[in-house]
């Protein structure tokens, strides 16, 4: 620490210039702690109660932590014949996904002959990718990864 420094008292007056041994005097004679909060040349310290501060910071962080949502990623897994009404079922709830603020995995998953048929799965793809496109957006496109194609939608 610097032999001079800009004090700020506990009512929040600036002193200015003062020596350091003159600034832990003051703090001593009001019972609390000097704490340097600004580092510039001369460094800038303020007269409080540490403990004090340390836990309102805390208190906040906590608060912070309680109002942010994190962004859960949400899979919903399809068959390339699937039919009508069941797709639309799906459909449903990957919109209820969007409106919660998640992400969606959409899986598509071929077994034994409809890897000959990788086409219908392309198909099924873009159909679910262009209906949703009003809510939501694609962060990974449509992809073959061994037997299952894979696409990522965000809500926007």
């Amino acid at each position: 620490m610097a032999r001079e420094v800009t004090l700020i008292d506990d009512t929040g007056e600036n002193h200015g210039l003062i020596s350091k041994q003159d600034a832990l005097a003051r703090a001593q004679e009001a019972g609390l702690d000097l704490v340097e909060v600004g580092n510039s040349n001369p460094p800038v310290v303020k007269i409080m109660d540490y403990g004090k501060y340390k836990y309102q910071a805390q208190k906040k962080a906590s608060e912070a932590r309680k109002k942010q949502k994190t962004v859960e990623v949400k899979e919903i897994k399809l068959r390339p014949n699937i039919d009508d009404h069941d797709y639309e079922v799906k459909f449903r709830a990957m919109k209820r996904f969007f409106d919660e603020g998640d992400k969606v995995k959409v899986t598509l998953r071929f077994r034994g002959r409809e890897m000959a048929h990788q086409q219908l799965g392309m198909d099924l793809m873009q159909r679910l990718k262009g209906e949703s496109e009003d809510f939501a957006k694609v962060e990974l496109e449509p992809r073959l990864e061994g037997r299952q194609m894979i696409m990522v939608l965000a809500p926007r």
